[in-house]
């Protein structure tokens, strides 16, 4: 049975009917499905789309379509995109695949700035890096040597050295921020935040941005101001804000009830 087939019924007479029982209110008929990148993508139609990319802990995600597309994509005013959004409780960003090659390439500009600064490494080891997925210092510490072996022209001697640097790396950093912490009045509850490094933390500090609510108050653009536009990319930083933000949805304890007398 083609379910949309049978919603729409014959000659359009069912779906017709329900339009006429909401005043003449525009109905679309979506597929329903599991997979939420095919639901995403079976209610932007007729827009077609090149890529999904899909951040499940934020619940995010990256819709790519042609260039031509993009207009058909949104929608009037957004509709199309806010809609989806609202169908799959996701949140969903809708880029051309020109917009996407350009943070691809500046996510890895940024990526590769980080290791070349951190671990005091040439631009080749840097992109190697990056290359095979990693984005933080803190990676190639948790990750066994046997792995970073068998990155291409890596031995063990390189390996090692590395992880060790990683580790020196950050226990610089946790002492300089312990030591910036107190000086700048910087609050714990910003610490808890991740997706940021230690000297990341002390730039905000030096900013004025010292809560986690401060962190939360600010808009992307801001904090890609703040720390340098090589040290963190857009998409990123919107990241970090919304896990600074998480607090802000949590459902408030139910206070107990008043013991009747």
């Amino acid at each position: 049975i083609d379910p949309v087939g049978a919603c729409v019924g014959m000659r359009g007479s069912r779906v017709q009917a329900v339009v006429g029982e909401l005043g003449g209110e525009k109905v679309d008929i979506i597929p329903w499905t599991e997979d939420v990148a095919s639901f995403v993508i079976n209610a932007l139609q007729p827009a077609e789309v090149a890529k999904v990319v899909l951040d499940e802990d934020q619940m995010r995600m990256d819709v790519v379509v042609p260039d031509e597309q993009l207009s058909l994509a949104i929608g009037r005013r957004g509709q199309n995109v806010r809609l989806a959004s609202m169908l799959t409780g996701w949140d969903i960003d809708i880029m051309t695949e020109e917009e996407e090659s350009k943070r691809r390439q500046e996510e890895f500009q940024t990526r590769s700035a980080l290791f070349i600064e951190g671990l005091d490494v040439d631009e080749v080891i840097a992109q190697l890096l990056v290359a095979e997925g990693f984005s933080t210092i803190e990676e190639i510490v948790e990750t066994p040597v046997d792995e970073l072996n068998e990155i291409e022209g890596f031995e063990e001697e390189i390996s090692v050295e590395l992880q060790n640097r990683a580790i020196a790396y950050l226990e610089n950093q946790a002492a300089l921020l312990k030591e910036k912490q107190d000086e700048l009045g910087i609050q714990e509850d910003l610490l808890t935040v991740e997706g940021l490094t230690s000297g990341q933390f002390i730039k905000l500090g030096e900013a004025g941005v010292k809560t986690r609510d401060d962190l939360a108050d600010l808009a992307a653009d801001e904090l890609v101001e703040m720390l340098g536009e090589n040290q963190i990319t857009e998409k990123d930083a919107n990241t970090v804000i919304m896990a600074a933000r998480a607090h802000w949805f949590d459902e408030p304890e139910a206070q107990p009830a008043a013991a009747e007398g």
